[in-house]
Parts: structure tokens; C-alpha cells; sequence
């Protein structure tokens, strides 16, 4: 007995050397796999669709690979490249015209030096000058630092762009298949497995379709703005508000506002209240229009939740949080939802026999 129960133990712990080896080994490629499992769950019904049709699951497989690269990588090249392109020009523009950009807040002082509010506050117009003046050096500076980040690496992304494409077509193909396996394997149970799957899903399609496609409407719209209004960096700049839309408690507002208020104060006063207008009335509130019809019942977290979820998983991830730590917060409590339902009631139970 002694020995089959050391026979058990030495296997447990082979089985969990092994384990632990193996997704150290795939650890360098957890992101393309996590964006592969993710775009696999989001369009294995446009695969079954195409399968009912062609009988085929490689070539179901193969087309649904393509219908992905022109929906969203295509669009994704296009677009980093026109960012990078303005992000240069944004960068040299706030290099060369400083002394313009603190000669127009200065202009904008002059004006407001009357208003009687204005005086009693003293504002100190040369320090907000050159602090404002810095900043915006510094923003520009940080976008051009990340954008060579992004060049240097293309290698790099490339070979991952790569990795997640060949598991993607994989997932795509046998993802279910895959998932009954795992199930099978997995102890805890059909019940509380589907649980973890119903989380895990119903997340991701809130988060994917609630913030990620709201926030690119949101994007466009901005770029449309800033591209009518004759503001330098639109690209930059609606990318920077599909950003922030995507992160809780914030909102395009960041962007579109500042640059709004930068109109005003250098006398294009037309066009800045043209931009509050559009801004408020169209971008603000498309948000609670949009939102119900694409959400839906699959958001099931708390927002405070949400927001810290989104923000630390932005923080420790890197740009995949938005999606990791959401996931993640939901798995939380899809553990704490088993405990509810079955490990508090057998205490229960236990407790009523005692």
C-alpha cells in the first residue's frame, strides 16, 4: 500500500515537472498563442458556417485564416504604418515650432489677462509656458521612442505574427475538438468546466466587442476631427483615442478636448467650438448608444472591477491586458462561484449532519 501510494506521488511529481518544463518552454510565444485562442473563439462561427458549406476543414480553415488577415491585419498595417509616418512628422513639427506653440499660449494669456477671475489667481503665465512647452516635447518624444521600439522589433513581430497565424489555423480547425480534450482531462467536472468556459467566452466577447470596437468607432471619428480640422498627427491621434477608450473611467475626452481647447487658444475659434460640438454630441454619447447593441448580456463584471482589472492587466501585460486582465478577473470569480455552489454547500451539509 506504502509503495503504490509513493508510485502515485512520484508520478504526480514527473507530471507536474513536466508540466511546468513544457509551458516554460511555450512561454516566449504565450502572447501569439493568447491572440491566436482569442481571434479563434471570435470567428469559429464564420468557420462553421464556411464548413457547412464546403465540407472541408482545412480549406473551411484556410479561408477563415483569410477573411482574418483582410478584416483586421491588413487594416492593422495599413494603419501602423500612417502612424508612423505622422508620428515623425508630429514629433519634428513640436521640435521645430516650440518657440511657436509658447508664443500662442502666451497670445492666449494676453486675452484672458482682463477677466477678473483670471487675475486672482495669479497665474504664473511663463512657468505654465515652459512646462506646457515640455510636455508637449516630451509626449511627442515618447510616441517616437515607441514607434522605433516598434520598428526595431519588426523581426521579431514578424516571426510572432507568423506563430500566431500557424496556431491560429489550428485553433480554428480542431479548437473544439481541443477544448473536449482539456474538459476531459480537467478534474473539477463538466459543470463547473463549462463555468469556467462560459466566463472565459463571455468575457472575451464583451471586452473584444464593447471596448475594442467601440473604441476604433471612436478612433475613426476622432481622426476624421482632427484630418477635417487641419490638425497635424490625426492617425496618431485616433489611434491615442482608441487607447484610452479601451481603459475604464477614461474616454476619447483626453484627447479630442485638449486639442479642442489648443484651437481656441490660438484663434481658430470656429473650428475648436466646431470640435466640442462633435465631440460632445457625436463621440460622447455614441458610447451609450453603441454599447447595449454590441455588449449585450456578456459583460458580467462589475465596472470598479473592470477598471482595475483593465488597468492592471494593461500595466503587467503590456497592450494584451485589456484583454488578460479581464479574463482574468472573471475566472476569479467564476472559482469563487464553485466554491459557492458546491464546496460551501457540502460544509453546509457536513455541518447539518454534525
Amino acid at each position: 500500500m506504502d509503495f503504490i501510494k509513493m508510485r502515485h506521488f512520484l508520478f504526480f511529481i514527473l507530471l507536474a515537472g513536466v508540466t511546468y518544463l513544457f509551458f516554460t518552454i511555450l512561454q516566449p510565444f504565450f502572447y501569439p498563442l493568447f491572440w491566436a485562442a482569442i481571434l479563434a473563439s471570435i470567428f469559429y462561427p464564420t468557420y462553421k458556417k464556411i464548413k457547412a458549406k464546403t465540407k472541408s476543414p482545412n480549406f473551411s480553415s484556410a479561408l477563415t485564416l483569410v477573411l482574418i488577415f483582410f478584416i483586421i491585419v491588413l487594416p492593422l498595417v495599413l494603419i501602423s504604418t500612417l502612424v508612423i509616418k505622422e508620428t515623425l512628422d508630429l514629433y519634428d513639427a513640436a521640435s521645430n515650432n516650440s518657440h511657436q506653440i509658447a508664443t500662442d499660449l502666451q497670445n492666449f494669456f494676453s486675452a484672458v489677462q482682463s477677466n477678473s477671475i483670471i487675475q486672482k489667481l495669479h497665474i504664473n503665465q511663463t512657468l505654465i509656458t515652459s512646462k506646457l512647452t515640455e510636455l508637449a516635447q516630451s509626449f511627442t518624444g515618447f510616441i517616437l521612442l515607441s514607434a522605433k521600439i516598434i520598428t526595431q522589433n519588426s523581426l521579431i513581430f514578424a516571426g510572432m505574427f507568423v506563430v500566431m497565424f500557424y496556431a491560429l489555423f489550428f485553433f480554428v480547425r480542431d479548437g473544439e475538438k481541443l477544448l473536449k480534450e482539456l474538459m476531459h482531462l480537467c478534474p473539477l467536472g463538466d459543470r463547473y468546466e463549462k463555468i469556467l468556459y462560459d466566463k472565459f467566452t463571455s468575457t472575451v466577447r464583451a471586452t473584444i466587442k464593447g471596448t475594442l470596437i467601440l473604441g476604433l468607432i471612436q478612433g475613426v471619428m476622432g481622426f476624421g476631427m482632427f484630418f477635417l480640422a487641419g490638425i497635424k498627427g490625426a492617425a496618431v491621434w485616433g489611434v491615442l483615442m482608441v487607447i484610452l477608450a479601451c481603459i475604464p473611467a477614461l474616454g476619447c475626452y483626453f484627447v479630442w478636448l485638449p486639442a479642442a481647447i489648443g484651437e481656441l487658444i490660438i484663434g481658430n475659434t470656429g473650428t475648436g467650438i466646431a470640435m466640442i460640438l462633435f465631440g460632445t454630441v457625436v463621440i460622447g454619447t455614441i458610447d451609450n448608444l453603441l454599447r447595449p447593441v454590441l455588449v449585450g448580456r456578456d459583460s458580467q463584471l462589475h465596472p470598479l472591477l473592470v477598471l482595475f482589472s483593465t488597468l492592471g492587466g494593461l500595466a503587467t501585460f503590456g497592450i494584451s491586458g485589456f484583454v488578460i486582465g479581464p479574463v482574468i478577473a472573471s475566472l476569479l470569480l467564476a472559482f469563487w462561484e464553485m466554491y459557492d455552489q458546491y464546496y460551501k454547500k457540502d460544509l453546509d451539509n457536513n455541518s447539518t449532519v454534525v
